[in-house]
């Protein structure tokens, strides 16, 4: 299905978007970003946060990272400070290029098991495809997130992975 260098790439532009929203994002005021923009967590900042949270959440099946204090419902809440927000991203973003540039064919090959929150109960998936999900959930609510900046005025960077060269 994918193999390690996916992953690498993947979190190189996962690294790179964030980035490049975070810087869109700050120009804005922190009201602005808080505003409820009718997406599925509000605001700017709500969506951030879930996507942080999403990502603490994944990593803490793949490699062991501490789970996130609040459950799922409460991801849009997360971290309510800007400042500490930008820098949990980073700091995530850090360990997401380091467990990607470790992962092995192996470890993708195998399945992994867990409780699911939104089903509440245990499934085993492929790891290949939790990978694929993992990256399609951080692309697909920067999407939203693209669209709030957007509709605020704020006009972010490009986004179009095939722009940047992801090879190092």
């Amino acid at each position: 299905m994918i193999d390690t260098a996916y992953a690498v790439i993947m979190a190189r532009y996962n690294a790179w978007q964030n980035e490049n929203l975070y810087g869109a994002a700050a120009t804005l005021s922190d009201a602005a970003r808080r505003q409820d923009r009718g997406a599925f967590f509000g605001s700017i900042h709500g969506t951030f946060c879930h996507l942080l949270w999403g990502d603490r959440m994944w990593l803490h099946r793949f490699a062991g990272m501490p789970k996130p204090d609040v459950p799922g419902s409460e991801s849009s809440r997360m971290i309510e400070d800007w400042d500490e927000l930008v820098a949990e991203r980073r700091a995530t973003d850090a360990v997401i290029g380091d467990w990607a540039a470790g992962l092995s064919r192996e470890w993708l090959a195998g399945d992994l098991t867990w409780v699911s929150g939104i089903s509440r109960r245990e499934l085993t998936r492929p790891r290949a495809q939790l990978v694929v999900h993992f990256f399609n959930h951080q692309t697909h609510h920067r999407g939203q997130v693209h669209a709030m900046l957007t509709g605020a005025g704020v006009k972010p960077g490009d986004t179009d992975l095939v722009l940047v060269d992801m090879r190092g």
